[in-house]
């Protein structure tokens, strides 16, 4: 019985501190872990929320390449108007 008492003791003053202090080491960088993914999460969702105009980009390239054509064809037919002096 003196022996079982003696396993008891021991196991509750050298295992369970170590046992502790392992999970002690183990633990805080999974707090950090948990941290970043929240970090990355909520910048995530910011991020997205900034892609919302990028159909309208579309929109605007094809704006500016018809007023380019414009543009384009105002010069030919200024030019067709205009005599052009030869000196």
């Amino acid at each position: 019985m003196f022996w079982w008492w003696l396993a008891d003791i021991l196991l509750v003053a050298v295992a369970l501190p170590l046992v502790i202090f392992f999970l002690n080491k183990v633990w805080r960088p999974i707090k950090e872990i948990d941290h970043y993914a929240g970090d990355i999460l909520e910048h995530g969702v910011l991020l997205t929320g900034t892609l919302d105009c990028v159909p309208n980009l579309i929109r605007s390239c094809e704006l500016s390449g018809t007023a380019r054509l414009n543009v384009t064809r105002y010069g030919l037919a200024l030019a067709r108007l205009l005599p052009v002096e030869e000196g």
